[in-house]
């Protein structure tokens, strides 16, 4: 990243490639946009899957990838520990199953919230159900670091569904703008609420996770935050970009901006722009991460490994490494304490 004046709201920015960079407490952030092809019936891509390096796909060919999944895109079972993933799906569908026994379809807006915690193997599967058309598949992936004490916490997952997310319109005499408030209260709007060991459900963490979307001519004031050493950055994922606070800095399309958080902030753009923000106050402790594995010391993390090839996190209840639920199955969640729910219709 590249140092700014202290005087500009802009603190860093940093050009974003597939991955994205992260502040404390996050650890992770992805942006998938995969315009899948018409299904084949069997939940994967009706073309040839030739030429594609199946079990690792990662290289976006004919703009789509098929990730680590065989037949079907998607993530199939893998274990985590030691922290929380948000995965906020904006299009198609999302397959999840776990070793808890649980399982969900979401999508269209939805939010799982999973907490790790001592340890949990879940898949995340992508089924192409739309056999005459495409199958455009959108998320983000968020990794939310847990503080030592909660570390081993029982796995848990939450979901949030599409029409229970509060979002704040602002008319402008240009253009609207509107945010997605997925967690962290705004302007008097709160969110469902974050699984119950998480850092998020902290309120003096401040942490909020924002989807903003700003038409042509919008303006839109990121308010302050109560502390000074919160962290708030901006990701510029679509659109012409956003001008940010009075000094007018320009950050592009692309783009990750830290911003200061001690002072209103505005934002405006005058070709429309969509971003993702991410906020909170920082865990500041250790971090000794291996792959799915996120913990403070390099000898927890070596237990995490034994514990896992011992145990498997309590193994894996389901009949193949890439589940996916029946194909006229409309969104829902199924707990581990066979407690069954689904979105309001």
């Amino acid at each position: 990243m590249s140092e700014i004046d202290v005087a500009d709201p802009v603190l860093q920015t940093v050009e974003l490639g597939f991955q994205w960079p992260t502040v404390d407490p996050f650890l992770f952030c992805v942006h998938h946009l995969d315009r899948y092809p018409a299904g084949n019936g069997r939940f994967g891509p009706a073309a040839s899957l030739d030429g594609r390096q199946i079990g690792s796909d990662f290289e976006d060919r004919d703009g789509w990838r098929m990730y680590h999944g065989t037949e079907i895109p998607g993530f199939p079972s893998h274990p985590h520990r030691g922290f929380e993933t948000v995965t906020y799906a904006r299009q198609g569908y999302i397959d999840h199953s776990d070793s808890m026994g649980a399982a969900a379809r979401f999508g269209r807006g939805d939010v799982q919230w999973m907490t790790a915690g001592g340890g949990v193997v879940h898949s995340e599967m992508f089924p192409l159900l739309d056999t005459e058309g495409p199958n455009t598949v959108e998320l983000f992936q968020i990794w939310l670091n847990l503080p030592a004490e909660d570390k081993l916490v029982e796995p848990h997952f939450a979901m949030l569904w599409d029409t229970d997310i509060p979002r704040l319109v602002v008319p402008g005499d240009g253009g609207d703008a509107e945010v997605t408030v997925i967690a962290g209260e705004l302007d008097g709007l709160t969110p469902p609420a974050p699984p119950p060991r998480s850092w998020a459900g902290r309120h003096d963490a401040e942490v909020a996770i924002w989807h903003i979307r700003l038409e042509p001519g919008a303006r839109w004031v990121l308010p302050p935050t109560r502390h000074d050493d919160t962290n708030r950055t901006l990701y510029v994922f679509d659109g012409q970009g956003v001008t940010v606070g009075a000094a007018a800095r320009e950050v592009a399309r692309s783009t990750a901006a830290v911003v200061r958080t001690d002072e209103p902030v505005s934002l405006t753009s005058d070709g429309g722009a969509e971003v993702l923000m991410l906020q909170g106050r920082p865990i500041s402790q250790p971090v000794a991460q291996y792959g799915p594995f996120v913990m403070n010391t390099r000898a927890e993390i070596h237990a995490a490994v034994e514990d896992y090839q011992r145990t498997g996190f309590g193994g894996w209840p389901w009949d193949r490494d890439d589940p996916v639920h029946d194909a006229s199955w409309s969104r829902f969640a199924r707990h581990a304490d066979g407690r069954e729910e689904a979105p309001a219709p």
